[in-house]
């Protein structure tokens, strides 16, 4: 059957951190943290570390293409024995999603989120487990560019968090449970 393989996405760098576009990295970091492992054995153009999560051994990505080509990176890594798009989780944020919310989703679109449009392109199938966190503005916004590539403000840091918390998780449950229990339990 293979291992879980846990793509999040975001653009490498120090300037993008602690931006809204980087929530799937953020989240693939803090998983490692909590498994203590980390995330940095190159490996098609992807940052790599091997955890244990509910007593199974997963693959954590972070791929380093810059989100737009984040599909090269995941193709790749999918093509390597031991692993398949059956076994497939990509973490991205989602601006149709308010700040604070989570969707797990089995397939879909790309709702316009660049990542996991390459990734779709590159794949030939939306067929993959993906979680979606949400970054809406609450105001309207004129530049959603700019948006996504700024740093949360100070006041929405706390949801963050918990979002984050709450993503791990669901994360943990799709893993234990499955992706059902986990869609009941979280959307």
């Amino acid at each position: 059957m293979g291992n879980w393989l846990i793509v999040g996405l975001g653009n490498p760098g120090a300037s993008y951190e602690r931006t809204r576009h980087n929530l799937g990295f953020m989240l693939v970091d803090r998983l490692a943290r909590e498994a203590q492992t980390q995330v940095k054995r190159d490996e098609c153009r992807a940052l790599i570390g091997r955890a244990v999560i509910e007593n199974q051994t997963v693959e954590l990505a972070k791929p380093q293409t810059y989100m737009n080509l984040s599909g090269e990176s995941v193709s790749c890594l999918l093509a390597k024995p031991d692993r398949s798009v059956e076994m497939l989780v990509v973490i991205s944020d989602d601006l149709a999603l308010p700040l604070g919310t989570i969707r797990l989703r089995t397939k879909g679109s790309h709702g316009g989120q660049n990542g996991l449009r390459s990734i779709i392109d590159c794949l030939k199938t939306n067929d993959f487990v993906r979680l979606r966190i949400g970054i809406m503005p609450e105001h309207p916004i004129s530049n959603m560019k700019n948006f996504v590539l700024e740093n949360f403000a100070k006041a929405e840091l706390e949801t963050v968090e918990e979002v984050l918390e709450r993503s791990v998780d669901a994360i943990r449950t799709v893993i234990s449970e499955g992706v059902e229990k986990a869609m009941a339990k979280f959307n």
